[in-house]
């Protein structure tokens, strides 16, 4: 299966959100990542619906690539709307028919899936880590990451750091820690 991957950063970018999708479903074969931010997916003019109508787009534009499925992240940020927008794009038939797709919403941000799980963090960083406080409900997962990186006993750049830690990452682990966000994109992810 190959898959369009897309989100907002880096990070992801850099491999880490590809690790995961090809470790929760060993089917997908190749993934080919572009920004969500892509100019000329630009929503349609109009008030509201901003992310669902993004999100049918990016699905078409899958579809007319050749892709075999879809695979959106994008993170919560503080703004529940966005939860309600995707998870109705990820229902959406009309336009998009039976494409399959798995529409991700990151609690609060793509970091926090990379606080759950100690074990992969002592491991990438190579010095003991405590385990982390409820990732999805950490206000800023973002500078947490970079205070565990910053005082770890290896150098990296924090997209090699994100990448390592998510190939690593006990995925039930990241479930059951991260359950609104990776919890319900993993089930997608596997669905496909």
């Amino acid at each position: 299966m190959n898959v369009l991957l897309v989100s907002e950063g880096i990070h992801e970018e850099a491999g880490a959100l590809e690790a995961l999708v090809m470790r929760v479903e060993p089917r997908i074969k190749s993934c080919a990542w572009q920004p969500s931010s892509r100019k000329d997916i630009a929503t349609r003019k109009g008030k509201g619906q901003g992310f669902f109508k993004r999100a049918v787009r990016w699905i078409l534009q899958a579809r007319k690539e050749g892709y075999d499925a879809l695979v959106l992240v994008i993170d919560e940020d503080g703004r529940p709307q966005r939860v309600r927008e995707l998870n109705e794009a990820q229902d959406e038939r009309s336009q998009t028919g039976g494409y399959p797709r798995a529409l991700g919403i990151a609690i609060r941000s793509f970091d926090a899936w990379i606080l759950a799980d100690e074990k992969a963090l002592s491991t990438v960083l190579n010095c003991v880590v405590d385990r982390q406080p409820s990732p999805e409900n950490n206000r800023d997962p973002k500078q947490s990451c970079a205070s565990l990186l910053a005082h770890g006993a290896v150098e990296m750049r924090p997209r090699d750091f994100y990448a390592a830690v998510t190939e690593r990452t006990d995925l039930q682990c990241l479930r059951d820690r991260c359950p609104n966000g990776f919890g319900i994109f993993a089930a997608r992810v596997s669905s496909l």
